[in-house]
């Protein structure tokens, strides 16, 4: 923030000893800085953008093996991808570790997007064999909206290829293109290494589990504002919660789960004032894991009434869950935040206008918590498959940031606020500042909590400090 600030300073030419004129002139060009955020609100009805993890370090990705750029497990990047195109980024890996890598594709608003508009992440070895490979698609709500692909180096038992140390590449490429004018992708990149055991576990996963669907979780809602990405992403644990969504946003939320516990959510959109007709496909709610691997999905139509989503039953966190069979199973195997991204789909602002819309997420996280695996090392970054008191906690509690104010929705179910997106969430910037980490221990969500004080508020309370100190230069002389 005060980098921001200092560089808004810098800009204008706000000087050390400024004269009247340049203080007029300079107080009247903050007060339009000022000014700006209060107008981008009035116009609250275009979709929040994608707040990238403030802590990425923007690289380039390459168009082939040669030059490609070294990632680092443990951090988050930020990257582009061209319309139809390809690029590559090189991991250097041992014999024992699995790497998994995940890419979050943003396409541009407004852009023309069909269902069959894919994000396909692989990971290869330097020989070009294939290691594994994840794809997602943008889905049938007809709207631009962030989707997140991942894939793994993995070994242990059960794995045939890949495991040798040496040098990897994580390829990111755009699939299945039925519209050219999806233009180019901004990236979220990230990249976990998970231990070996110290032994070798079950390659069998559990086959005995409660797979009944659950009742969805009843009683009194709390407001909870959802976020603008995964490092922003709303914390929420077992219970009601309210928010609420535009057409063409995508909140996200996070929810810790333990080993042995097993999760399962359903998001409902409030029903519509006015308008009629139907939208096939408006509600989507999208589950991934830790490290950002798609899990499972569910979606639902529209007409204006209330109508609900729900995932379908999930297996207990298990680490043998890895060599099940589909990804609804397989992607349960750690523990940490699991993630709930929600979109809304453009269309509904056509027959039902732009809301506002509530939202109301029923979250159950069921069974005891189990002992953590015996890993042979420590994971990067460190705190990715734990859930620690703090996670609880904040589960339990939410942030400063959530919970306050915000846009009350038009319909008639339960809502709350419209989901956050602080100034440097909009994914229009390089990212980068100083750091190359991710947000993963919470820093980012202090990041947006101060934020959330207002650019705009941070300007004028220094500008009058600033004015104070130039008004007593002029009457009293230099300090001494």
């Amino acid at each position: 923030m005060r980098r921001r600030t200092e560089a808004v300073r810098g800009m204008l030419g706000c000087g050390r000893t400024p004269a009247r004129a340049a203080v007029a002139l300079c107080t009247a060009a903050l007060g339009m800085s000022v000014a700006l955020p209060a107008r981008a609100a009035a116009g609250a009805a275009a979709p929040v953008p994608y707040a990238f993890d403030p802590g990425a370090r923007t690289v380039q990705g390459a168009t082939g093996t040669a030059g490609a750029v070294r990632l680092d497990p443990g951090r988050t990047y930020r990257s582009s991808l061209p319309a139809g195109g390809k690029r590559y980024y090189r991991l250097d890996l041992d014999a024992t570790a699995t790497a998994y890598v995940s890419a979050t594709a943003v396409p541009q608003e407004g852009a023309a997007v069909s269902s069959s508009d894919g994000l396909k992440v692989s990971v290869q070895d330097a020989d070009g064999t294939l290691c594994s490979s994840g794809t997602t698609h943008v889905g049938p709500t007809q709207s631009p909206h962030p989707i997140a692909a991942s894939a793994a180096r993995e070994t242990g038992p059960g794995t045939y290829v890949c495991g040798r140390a040496g040098v990897y590449y994580a390829v990111v490429e755009q699939r299945d293109l039925s519209t050219p004018a999806s233009g180019d992708w901004d990236l979220e990149l990230d990249y976990v290494s998970e231990p070996a055991l110290n032994r070798p576990g079950s390659t069998a996963p559990p086959s005995a589990w409660n797979s009944a669907a659950p009742q969805p979780l009843a009683g009194e809602a709390k407001r909870r504002a959802g976020g603008a990405g995964f490092a922003m992403a709303g914390a929420v644990g077992q219970g009601v919660w309210q928010g609420a969504i535009r057409p063409g946003q995508t909140v996200f939320y996070k929810v810790p789960v333990d080993w042995g516990q097993q999760l399962s959510a359903t998001a409902e959109l409030g029903g519509s004032t006015g308008g009629d007709g139907y939208v096939g496909t408006a509600l989507a709610m999208a589950l991934y894991n830790p490290v950002r691997a798609h899990v499972a999905d569910a979606d639902a139509g529209y007409s204006g009434a209330r109508a609900s989503a729900a995932l379908d039953p999930l297996p207990p966190v298990d680490h043998a869950n890895r060599h099940a069979v589909g990804s609804r199973a397989s992607g349960m195997r750690f523990a940490g935040w699991y993630y709930l991204a929600v979109h809304l789909g453009a269309p509904v602002a056509d027959r039902f206008g732009q809301g506002p819309f509530g939202l109301t997420l029923r979250v159950r996280v069921g069974g005891t918590p189990a002992s953590a695996p015996a890993y042979a090392g420590r994971p990067a970054p460190r705190d990715v498959f734990e859930v620690t008191a703090a996670d609880r906690q904040e589960a339990a509690a939410g942030t400063e940031e959530e919970g306050g104010g915000g846009d009350r929705p038009t319909g008639t179910g339960t809502g709350g606020d419209v989901p956050r997106a602080d100034g440097d969430g909009g994914g229009g910037g390089t990212g980068g500042g100083g750091s190359e980490g991710g947000g993963r221990d919470g820093r980012a969500m202090k990041l947006v909590a101060v934020s959330g004080i207002g650019t705009g508020s941070l300007l004028v309370l220094g500008l009058a400090v600033w004015t104070l100190a130039a008004r007593r230069r002029a009457g009293g002389g230099r300090p001494g």
